[in-house]
């Protein structure tokens, strides 16, 4: 991640109408990336990155901040594939997690995969994807505090230590230090 994105912000907003939404999208520059997200939990609440919303701003979009929190807050662990094809949209990627109310996220893989090297049988819930402009989706394990990340990522990597000092590193001890909108 370059300098430049060290400080950035991502700010949770609401919007009048959903629909404007879309609508906003469509006004923006054609070859620019835009990303909201649905907090999940929530009717109305969005969350966005700096730049979307300097977009916005740009565009007189009309949106209310509710809050907003530093992109150093949320942890980003890239594998190599995904930190070449992804490595630029890590603030997305910190506005999805956000949204999950998640304090950090993993890439365990990419679609088309055959062994990811973990068991869905708990279900999806801890899980999502982001697909790359370059086309490839990846798949990304969502966590809700330190703890769960260092225990899922102490079993899928076989203790590596990279990986063991990435979790305990996460800026936040849990979701709970998150804002709440409800």
């Amino acid at each position: 991640m370059s300098g430049r994105h060290l400080m950035n912000r991502l700010f949770y907003f609401t919007i009048e109408d959903e629909s404007m939404l879309a609508e906003s999208f469509g006004k923006l520059e054609r070859d620019f990336f835009a990303v909201a997200y649905k907090v999940d939990g929530t009717d109305d609440v969005f969350v966005t990155t700096q730049a979307t919303k300097e977009a916005f701003d740009r565009h007189d979009v009309s949106y209310t901040v509710l809050a907003e929190e530093e992109t150093s807050k949320v942890a980003v662990l890239h594998s190599a594939l995904s930190q070449e094809e992804l490595g630029d949209y890590d603030d997305s990627l910190k506005a999805l997690a956000l949204a999950r109310r998640a304090v950090a996220l993993a890439c365990v893989g990419r679609n088309g995969d055959k062994d990811l090297g973990f068991d869905l049988s708990d279900g999806v819930g801890k899980y999502t994807y982001f697909t790359a402009p370059a086309g490839h989706t990846y798949i990304w394990r969502l966590f809700s505090d330190r703890t769960e990340a260092a225990d899922f990522l102490d079993k899928l990597t076989a203790s590596h230590k990279e990986a063991l000092d990435w979790a305990e590193a996460i800026p936040l001890e849990s979701a709970d230090e998150l804002r709440t909108f409800g």
